[in-house]
C-alpha cells in the first residue's frame, strides 16, 4: 500500500481538475474516474474502488493501462454485453476504427457515434486559430495515411464527390506519398483548386510532399489560412517547406491518437502545446531523475462512453517548457548517447544547417556508433552536415549521408524521423 499522499502532477489547468485538498483527488478527476468505472466493467475487474472519497494514494494504486493489455484482453473486455455493441453498430449508435499499429499490432477502437466530432470540436475551441471554424461552415482538405484516425478516410478508389463529407475532402487514395505517380499529384492539385480550402490537415511528410508537388506545378492555394500538422511527428524542415509554398497559413500542431482522441494543441514549433482540458486528463510521470522537466504521460479520457481510458500509458515523452509542452516523441524513438543525454528529432533539427532544404529526412542507427542520414531533396546536402549531425548525437558518433528519391514509411503509412536501435 502506497503511503505517499502528495498530489500527482497533471498537465491540465487546475480549473479543469477541480477543487482538491493535498490528500484528496480533485473533484472533476474523481467524477470522471467514477464514471469510467460505471461505464466499463474492465476497471473494477482490475482494481476495485471503495465508496469513500478517493485519495491520491488510492489513485496511484489504480494500475496503468497499456496498449498491450488492451490487445491481450481484447476490446470486448470494455463492455458488459458486447452483443449490445454489435447491435449498436447496425443502428449506427457505435462505430469502430483501427489504430495504425505503429507501436504494436493494430488495436480495435470502439466509440459512440458523435464522440470523435465532439472531441475534435473541443480541440478546436482550445486554440484561437482553430476556434474561428467551430459551428460555422468551412472547407478542409485532409492528406494523411489511409488508416488515419477516426475520420472517414477512403479505402476504395472513390471519385471526388464521394470523398467529400461535410465540407471536408480526403485527398489521397493510397498510403505512401512517395509512391504517388505524377498523375495522382495532378488529381490532388486539381481537387485542391476546386475545393479552395481554408484548412489543410495532414501528416507532415505528406504535406511536405504536397508542397513539393504544388511548387513544381507553380500552383498556389490563396484560400488557405490554416495548416494542421497531425497524425505524425513533424520536422522543422517539413514546416519550412510547407510555409514556403503556402505562405501566410498559420501552422498548428494537433497531437493525439485514435484510441485516446486529441490531447495537446499548440502553435507548431513554438513549444507551447497545451492539454485540451475538455478531452482528457494528462498525468505527468517523472521519467529520469536527471531530466526533471521530462515526463511520460498517462491519459484519462473525458465524457466517453465506449472504451473509456483510465491512466492509459501512451508511450509518449513530453518536455515541460516555459510556455507549455513539447512532444519529444515515442520513448522508443529517443536516443541516449554515451554521455546519457536524450536526443530527439528536435536536437537533430537544431543541428541541421540553415541552408539545408529537404522535403523529408530520416536518421537511422545501424550500429552502436554509426548512423545513416537519409534525405529527399532537390540538391545535395551542404558540406560538413554529416559532422554537424554526428556532433548532435554525441562523442564518437559517425554519420553517413544518403540522398534518396524516396523514404519508405512503415506498414501503417507513418514515418519516423529518428530510428535508434532497440534498447
Amino acid at each position: 500500500m502506497e503511503t505517499v499522499t502528495s498530489p500527482s502532477v497533471f498537465a491540465n489547468t487546475p480549473e479543469a481538475l477541480g477543487h482538491s485538498s493535498d490528500a484528496r483527488l480533485p473533484g472533476f478527476l474523481e467524477q470522471e474516474i467514477r464514471a469510467i468505472y460505471e461505464r466499463s466493467p474492465l476497471y473494477a475487474q482490475r482494481f476495485p474502488l471503495h465508496h469513500e472519497a478517493l485519495q491520491w494514494s488510492c489513485y496511484r494504486e489504480i494500475p496503468v493501462l497499456t496498449k498491450k493489455e488492451i490487445l491481450d484482453r481484447g476490446h470486448t473486455a470494455f463492455f458488459a454485453d458486447y452483443a449490445e455493441i454489435e447491435r449498436g453498430f447496425a443502428a449506427k449508435k457505435f462505430e469502430y476504427e483501427h489504430t495504425s499499429g505503429s507501436t504494436a499490432q493494430p488495436m480495435t477502437v470502439v466509440m459512440e457515434d458523435g464522440w470523435w466530432n465532439a472531441q475534435l470540436r473541443r480541440a478546436y475551441l482550445a486554440h484561437p486559430q482553430l476556434a474561428q471554424y467551430v459551428d460555422r461552415p468551412y472547407r478542409k482538405a485532409v492528406l494523411a495515411p489511409i488508416g488515419c484516425s477516426s475520420n472517414l478516410c477512403p479505402y476504395e478508389d472513390h471519385p471526388f464527390p464521394h470523398r467529400y463529407f461535410d465540407g471536408t475532402v480526403y485527398l489521397n487514395l493510397s498510403s505512401d506519398p512517395f509512391a504517388f505517380p505524377e498523375a495522382e499529384w495532378d488529381r490532388i492539385m486539381l481537387e485542391l483548386q476546386a475545393l479552395k480550402p481554408e484548412v489543410l490537415e495532414g501528416e507532415p511528410v505528406y504535406l511536405s510532399l504536397l508542397a513539393r508537388a504544388a511548387k513544381r506545378r507553380r500552383i498556389s492555394v490563396p484560400s488557405l489560412r490554416t495548416v494542421i500538422l497531425t497524425y505524425g511527428k513533424a520536422s522543422r524542415l517539413h514546416s519550412q517547406r510547407i510555409a514556403e509554398v503556402f505562405p501566410g497559413a498559420v501552422q498548428i500542431d494537433l497531437y493525439g491518437s485514435t484510441e485516446a482522441g486529441y490531447i495537446f494543441v499548440g502553435d507548431a514549433f513554438r513549444d507551447n502545446l497545451r492539454v485540451i482540458d475538455g478531452n482528457a486528463f494528462v498525468e505527468l510521470v517523472p521519467w529520469r531523475t536527471d531530466l526533471p522537466d521530462v515526463f511520460q504521460i498517462n491519459v484519462t479520457t473525458r465524457d466517453r462512453e465506449a472504451m473509456p481510458l483510465l491512466r492509459y500509458f501512451t508511450g509518449d515523452i513530453v518536455r515541460r517548457t516555459p510556455s507549455g509542452y513539447r512532444i519529444l516523441g515515442r520513448e522508443r524513438d529517443l536516443f541516449f548517447n554515451p554521455a546519457g543525454r536524450a536526443i530527439s528529432a528536435f536536437e537533430i533539427d537544431e543541428a541541421l544547417p540553415a541552408d539545408f532544404a529537404c522535403w523529408h529526412w530520416s536518421l537511422v542507427q545501424v550500429s552502436d556508433n554509426r548512423w545513416d542520414f537519409q534525405y529527399v531533396a532537390d540538391e545535395s546536402a551542404p558540406a560538413g552536415m554529416e559532422q554537424a549531425v554526428a556532433t548532435a548525437l554525441g562523442a564518437g558518433m559517425r554519420v553517413n549521408l544518403f540522398r534518396r528519391k524516396f523514404i519508405q514509411p512503415a506498414s501503417s503509412g507513418k514515418f519516423s524521423l529518428l530510428k535508434p536501435l532497440p534498447r
